[in-house]
């Protein structure tokens, strides 16, 4: 009788999974950004970055989430000396575009079906009324600070991504062309060049 071969598990699929990355200089951010999320893709970027100035490659898929967790993300990949070239497919929402901002516009990318969504900051302000205030002056700090971001990585004029961030604002692939969050829409890895 013949013995049958082990299955590797899911440690080694792992391992494997991230050395294959790691060599591709990619990384991904694929969920709600969080603190976690923000700590994986520093560390992964810082490792990279150590290792080579190669461009690193991130692909991002997110609907968001915690805004300062992305000004970390955004504001290491603007840190260190690899290039980055920023990917979207999915969805890039709400503070994932705040990361996808993070490079010039000739290295932002998108796949075909990937959609776009910009808008205000929210928080939930609770506690006492002068907390409450507080929250409230914050989260209008964090929504013009974040259009000016849109303005300026976009070339749009800063009164209208004030507008277009007061509710949900999604746009297609192409839409996001034109609007100037991305440089162009690619449907092979061989069109992000050298």
């Amino acid at each position: 009788m013949e013995t049958p071969t082990p299955t590797p598990s899911a440690d080694v699929r792992t391992s494997f999974l991230e050395e294959k990355a790691f060599k591709s200089r990619t990384v991904l951010v694929f969920g709600p950004i969080s603190d976690a999320t923000a700590q994986d893709t520093v560390r992964r970027l810082i490792a990279l970055a150590a290792d080579s100035s190669a461009p690193i490659d991130l692909l991002v898929s997110s609907p968001g989430g915690h805004l300062e967790s992305g000004d970390t993300i955004h504001d290491v990949i603007r840190f260190i000396n690899a290039p980055v070239r920023i990917i979207g497919t999915g969805w890039v929402g709400s503070a994932a575009t705040h990361v996808y901002l993070s490079v010039p516009r000739e290295r932002r990318f998108c796949l075909p079906q990937t959609r776009f969504l910009i808008h205000q900051p929210s928080g939930g302000a609770g506690g006492q009324a002068t907390d409450i205030a507080i929250q409230a002056r914050e989260i209008l700090k964090a929504r013009q600070r974040i259009a000016e971001v849109i303005a300026r990585e976009t070339g749009q004029p800063l009164e209208r991504v004030l507008t277009d961030i007061e509710r949900d604002r999604w746009m297609s692939a192409q839409e996001a062309v034109e609007y100037g969050l991305v440089s162009r829409v690619i449907e092979r890895q061989a069109e992000l060049g050298d």
